[in-house]
C-alpha cells in the first residue's frame, strides 16, 4: 500500500514549522488545547481520535484525517472502529463524505498496518 497519508504529515511539517516560526503563541495555544481535548476523560483517547478524523472527513482536510487518523490507529482503535466512525460522518455529510470517508479508511489502514 501506498505510503500516502505518512507523505501528507511530512509535506505538511514545513509549512507549519514556517507559520509556528511567525506565530508561535497561537501554535502553542493549539497545541494546548488539542492536548486537552484529546486527554483521556470520559470517552478514551481513541474515541476522540476517531470523532476528529471523522470531522476532517466532513471538512476535507487530508491533514486533519493522516492525523487523527495516525492518532487513532496508535491509540488502539480498530479497522472496524474507523469505517464506523467513517459511516457516521456519511450520514451526517451525504455523498462528498464517502469520497473522504475511503481516503480516511486508507489512512487509517495505513497507520494501523505500520503500527502492528
Amino acid at each position: 500500500m501506498a505510503e500516502h497519508y505518512h507523505d501528507v504529515l511530512t509535506e505538511l511539517n514545513p509549512q507549519h514549522g514556517a507559520l509556528r516560526h511567525m506565530i508561535p503563541d497561537v501554535y502553542r495555544g493549539f497545541g494546548d488545547m488539542s492536548n486537552a481535548a484529546l486527554r483521556p476523560g470520559a470517552l478514551e483517547p481513541k474515541v476522540k481520535e476517531l470523532m476528529a478524523m471523522a470531522i476532517g472527513v466532513v471538512h476535507g482536510c487530508d491533514g486533519c484525517i493522516a492525523s487523527h487518523a495516525r492518532g487513532a490507529a496508535c491509540a488502539g482503535a480498530t479497522k472496524e472502529e474507523a469505517a464506523e466512525a467513517i459511516g457516521v460522518s456519511i450520514l451526517m455529510h451525504g455523498g462528498p463524505a464517502t469520497i473522504y470517508g475511503a481516503r480516511a479508511y486508507t489512512a487509517f489502514c495505513e497507520f494501523a498496518d505500520a503500527t502492528s
